[in-house]
């Protein structure tokens, strides 16, 4: 008799020699049962991952007709999103779901459904909407999905986004869920994937790693990210100011261990005393005392550049004490520090535009380079997720400011480049511009209606709080908090 097999199983039919599954001639090799017992438990596997991955079509959190807002039972909120979730699903792979669940104090009822609040839930760190349903997809059908570009790529055209901030701000996300939800199998995957940036990344952005690791006890991970920030050129007071204290400490007392650290002279009481005063210095800009700061700069040796105050500032004061810092016109806009970044690099760090159009205002180089190679516009394109930087604006909306930053160095660097120069050549023009720039302040002023940062940042940057023309529309709010009405004619 004929074989027969089909692709699905492993079953034959095959002649009376072999051993016998019955009078009827049909016979099953017994080697091949439990070939067959594993095919199917694929096949069935698979079809059961696909049939729960249906529950997670996510549509409009309006619509009551959506197939998973229709059969869910709670709801998480999170960044503003609400998620639907099956509890018996999340509660039969989770501990910590089953433990939330079983406790009422944390729910809000609305529409019937359970309501948790994310950053609520959450002992400590964060976990984004989008990494979420990344999570939720292997919670729900076993398999995990790749990340999605728009949220763990950054837009810089030549970075191989194999260690951008975005790339590590993401799987960091996604091993804080693991461990706070209690999935092991997915904190081994990420352990796995963290421990592969941590020699390829910036030293900057292995601080994420290592407070992820820090927070979630995951040894083995944050004693490589300690190795890697100790053989660094972070400064002692990036580390106090980044780092959680017993993680600072054992980054110093690793670095005294070093080789190089040998060949270091010992400090000098005059190198103690400039060291304390630099840090006076430090701590009035922290408690955004300017005054202060130019006390101690008057009765000290020490200058704002020595001291390096401008770049302190940017790092980590308020965006109107840098600016006053600026105007005391004692630091060097273009200095470097002792990592060789400019003031202007690391404002693109921080990522805050009014910060940027402050220095650009003092003439800075938008050219200047580190030693990686990166000016202050590949610095904020690599720390810029797509997702954010393609984000659509509503009118009267505040602005994502990533796009801001790389809007305003982008036209600084072609303004730069096409030069500042513009010949007028006929007084005949006088009137025509005249009537241009009315226009344009008509604009400004629709401006600051239906674009505030944009508008904000266009007035800084000409250093005016308001136009000629409509001063009262800009300056002035009516007796209800509003701007007042403009006539259209």
């Amino acid at each position: 008799m004929a074989n027969y097999s089909e692709p699905s199983s492993s079953l034959s039919f095959t002649s009376p020699s072999h051993v016998s599954n019955g009078s009827n001639g049909y016979n099953i090799s017994s080697s091949s049962i439990p070939e067959t017992r594993t095919n199917l438990e694929i096949i069935s596997l698979n079809k059961l991952s696909s049939h729960l991955e249906k529950l997670l079509i996510q549509t409009d959190s309006n619509s009551n007709s959506d197939f998973n807002s229709s059969y869910s039972d709670a709801v998480i909120v999170v960044e503003g999103n609400h998620v639907c979730i099956h509890r018996c699903i999340l509660a039969a792979r989770s501990k910590f779901f089953c433990n939330l669940f079983n406790e009422s104090k944390d729910s809000v009822e609305e529409d019937g459904k359970s309501k948790y609040i994310m950053s609520e839930i959450l002992p400590f760190g964060n976990v984004g909407y989008d990494a979420f349903l990344v999570f939720l997809n292997y919670l729900y059908t076993g398999k995990m999905k790749s990340s999605p570009p728009e949220v763990s790529t950054c837009i810089h055209g030549e970075c191989p986004h194999d260690a951008c901030r975005p790339a590590i701000a993401f799987a960091v996300e996604l091993m804080y869920a693991s461990v706070i939800f209690q999935v092991p199998e997915l904190v081994s995957l990420f352990q796995r994937r963290l421990l592969n940036f941590i020699e390829k990344a910036f030293v900057e952005d292995v601080i994420p790693i290592l407070l992820v690791a820090f927070h979630c006890e995951l040894t083995h991970i944050l004693t490589h990210c300690i190795h890697r920030v100790a053989r660094s050129d972070l400064d002692d007071i990036t580390l106090e100011k980044t780092l959680p204290p017993e993680a600072a400490r054992d980054v110093k007392s690793l670095r005294n261990t070093l080789p190089e650290s040998a060949a270091r002279e010992p400090k000098s009481e005059e190198d103690a005393l400039r060291e304390k005063r630099i840090r006076q210095i430090h701590k009035a800009l922290d408690s955004d005392d300017v005054e202060l700061v130019k006390l101690l700069l008057t009765e000290s040796n020490i200058t704002l550049d020595e001291a390096h105050g401008l770049h302190y500032a940017v790092s980590y004061c308020d965006p109107k004490v840098v600016k006053e810092v600026i105007d005391l016109d004692q630091a060097d806009v273009n200095r470097r520090n002792a990592r060789g970044y400019t003031v202007l690099h690391v404002a693109a760090m921080r990522k805050e535009p009014s910060i940027i159009v402050c220095l650009l205002s003092k003439q800075v180089s938008v050219f200047e380079t580190t030693r990686e190679g990166q000016n202050a516009l590949g610095i904020c394109k690599q720390l810029t997720r797509p997702k954010d930087y393609n984000t659509k604006t509503e009118h009267g909306q505040e602005a994502n400011k990533d796009r801001l930053c790389i809007e305003v160095l982008e036209r600084e660097m072609i303004r730069n480049t096409m030069g500042k120069d513009v010949i007028v050549s006929s007084s005949d023009m006088t009137d025509d511009l005249h009537m241009k720039l009315l226009h344009l302040e008509n604009r400004v002023a629709f401006a600051r209606l239906l674009f505030p940062s944009e508008a904000k940042l266009a007035m800084e940057i000409a250093n005016a709080q308001t136009t000629s023309a409509y001063p009262g529309l800009l300056a002035t709010k009516g007796s209800n908090g509003n701007l007042r009405e403009m006539d259209l004619n």
